[in-house]
């Protein structure tokens, strides 16, 4: 009964019916906010829900600020939007689920990451390279899954209050209620608003838009160890309104008018999941699971003259089978996945709708002679009625050569769909023309996009004058056979959608040097060089708006805990972002062009925080404390409704300096 119980509650924090992620979920029980293991098989980085109180983590999209793995930037400087990267390229190259189930996808991809909230969330895991065949065939450079808060392990009340300068003011309510032994829900709330007009670089456009939003989550969870059952149900609702633009804009007023240039974004999003899961009592090493997930996504919007409707209807299902070869040093995963796409999408009153559908399997061989080497091979076989009858292979290997070090290598393919206006949504708040050079492929004239990623990477735990300390190399590349070219290089009034007429590659080296300096104080540091070129038309180019070097810094230090739980944190992150490629602006007027590269710059955040006992904190921050903003963060914005004006060419923060404090409440 002890091994059944020991074994069900790894199932149903991991919930993923993979073993690789139950043996992920374990590392998360350290102290560290963010956790590597010696023995995981896969590049996985654990980021615990301490690492994400370590600055402003308002939503999914600024939980990573913190963390060397993912680069945070700006996607442009209407909407404040924050876009993440990892080995060099953008989000939809990346697998994002919730508790394994895809989230952020399709429609959502532009905006999709700042409607989870931080606080729901108790760790993520990030994957470089390419996933588990579990997950899917769509992952390309890696994937990030987000565990949010179990309810059996809930407390039973948590408020948290933000306020910053930039007039963002947000609340967090949490409500939790343990009905028995083996049934818990709870009801999360969150509402957030931004209600001044502010405009730090005169331009006259807003640097952060008006809006608010209100997101609802009811979480259920059962799990009883006499049976082996376990399953999660969520209910969720979302609704956010954005509107930015020129300051003087009246959306009564001036909608889709030319008196003054002004965006609104309205969303609304219902999403329902569910999971059941069995454990064999008479074999624990062996269980079943059952995951479904439907979400309905509805986003209107206009930017100036170019509105963009997207409504998508999404439904998936993912049938898992666990057990062994023999014994437990040979592990398997299959099953069937279903998913079904629709999508209503008008595009300045052009109908682009289509529906997507793909049935797959999927088989996952798992050794692991509990010593020094370990891999997983996996591979899938799906029908998708667009990208049609095609075969996913991926492997991961670990070896640990000696004490404290390991040696992981992974390779695997990964197929998609570009959704080329979701996104690329910041594109429409420009002049630029949108022209498609091909047709014969079957999403939007273009055919799918095909990606092989290969990878290596070694991390050696050591001692350093007394001082645990550690050091990690990663080296990987991705290899399109195609992709959907978004070309911004030919000219600074088009933009061009076609299927790769040559070569695109990224590749990504990071290295990584951690070391505990004193007890208490940790500095964690990371210098990254990417090479990321691709063939346009008119040229082989950098990947426009994207660093080749970067560095990355984070100095964190806790004072001992005092009675009744008090204590004092300190958190300082310094990012520095060599130059980048701009987009093509060489036929504009002197005024409104950029040079051929942006300047190199830096930003430095900080955040302390007082905690007053075990259930009181309070947290004050600053962002960007050095206030560097980009010269011109949009070109031709005195007369936004010409040939010029383009807002999409973000390389640096807009807004300048921020600070913000905010306090968080418990009932235990």
């Amino acid at each position: 009964m002890k091994k059944i119980t020991l074994l069900l509650m790894l199932f149903v924090t991991a919930i993923s019916f993979s073993q690789e992620k139950l043996d992920e979920v374990k590392v998360i029980k350290k102290k560290k906010g963010l956790q590597k293991s010696l023995t995981n098989t896969s590049n996985t980085t654990v980021v615990s829900s301490s690492e994400l109180l370590k600055a402003a983590c308002c939503n999914l999209a600024e939980s990573f600020e913190t963390n060397p793995s993912i680069d945070v930037n700006f996607a442009d400087p209407l909407t404040g939007t924050k876009q993440i990267k990892m080995l060099g390229l953008t989000s939809p190259y990346l697998m994002i689920t919730e508790e394994n189930i895809p989230s952020v996808r399709g429609a959502s991809q532009a905006y999709g990451l700042s409607f989870t909230p931080g606080t729901w969330v108790e760790s993520i895991q990030i994957t470089k390279g390419a996933g588990s065949v579990v997950n899917g065939y769509e992952s390309i450079s890696g994937q990030i899954n987000t565990e949010l808060i179990k309810p059996l392990k809930d407390i039973p009340f948590f408020l948290n209050a933000y306020g910053s300068t930039d007039s963002r003011f947000e609340l967090n309510t949490h409500f939790n209620k343990k009905i028995s032994d083996d049934w818990a829900t709870s009801l999360y709330i969150h509402g957030n608003t931004r209600v001044a007009k502010n405009d730090m670089n005169d331009d006259g456009f807003l640097d952060n838009p008006l809006g608010k939003q209100i997101n609802l989550v009811n979480r259920w969870q059962y799990a009883c160890a006499e049976t082996g059952w376990v399953s999660f149900i969520n209910f969720k609702y979302m609704k956010d309104e954005k509107q930015t633009g020129e300051i003087e804009y009246d959306k009564n007023r001036d909608k889709l008018t030319t008196n003054y240039w002004g965006s609104e974004i309205n969303t609304e999003r219902f999403d329902f999941t569910s999971k059941v899961g069995y454990v064999f009592k008479e074999m624990p090493y062996q269980s079943i699971g059952f995951q479904n997930g439907f979400s309905n996504h509805n986003q209107q919007s206009y930017f100036g003259l170019n509105q963009y409707n997207i409504k998508q209807q999404s439904y998936y299902s993912n049938l898992i089978f666990n057990s062994i070869i023999d014994n437990t040093m040979n592990k398997f995963s299959t099953g069937l996945n279903f998913t079904y796409d629709k999508y209503a999408e008008f595009v300045n009153f052009s109908d682009v709708s289509r529906i997507d559908n793909s049935a797959g399997a999927f088989f996952e061989y798992t050794f692991d002679n509990n010593d020094k080497f370990s891999y997983i091979l996996g591979a899938r076989f799906d029908y998708h009625n667009r990208l049609g009858a095609f075969f996913t292979p991926r492997l991961h290997a670990r070896y640990n050569p000696w004490k404290k070090s390991v040696f992981r290598f992974s390779a695997g393919r990964g197929k998609r769909a570009a959704n080329i206006y979701a996104e690329n949504q910041q594109l429409f708040a420009s002049s630029r023309l949108f022209s498609l050079l091909d047709n014969n492929g079957k999403i939007y004239g273009l055919n799918p996009e095909i990606a092989w990623n290969y990878g290596m990477s070694y991390t050696q735990n050591f001692s350093l004058f007394g001082k645990s300390a550690d050091v990690t190399l990663d080296f990987y590349r991705t290899d399109f056979q195609n992709q959907s070219i978004v070309d911004v290089m030919q000219s600074p009034q088009q933009v061009l959608f076609y299927n790769l007429k040559g070569n695109s590659f990224a590749n990504s080296f990071q290295l990584d040097f951690n070391i505990e300096l004193i007890k208490h104080l940790n500095l964690r540091t990371a210098y990254k060089y990417y090479d990321i070129a691709t063939d346009y038309l008119s040229g082989s180019f950098q990947r426009p708006l994207q660093a080749k070097n970067r560095f990355f810094a984070n100095l964190e230090f806790e004072t001992h805990i005092k009675e009744k739980g008090k204590q004092w944190k300190f958190d300082y992150t310094f990012n520095w972002l060599g130059k980048q490629q701009l987009p093509n602006t060489a036929s504009n007027p002197v005024n409104d062009r950029l040079p051929t590269f942006s300047p190199s710059f830096s930003v430095m955040n900080a955040q302390v925080t007082r905690t007053f006992s075990s259930t009181f904190e309070m947290y004050l921050g600053a962002e960007n404390i050095g206030n560097y903003k980009q010269e011109k963060a949009i070109l031709g914005s005195d007369n936004p409704f010409g040939s010029t004006f383009d807002t999409s060419i973000a390389y640096a923060p807009v807004f300048g300096q921020m600070f913000y404090a905010g306090l968080r409440f418990k009932i235990k």
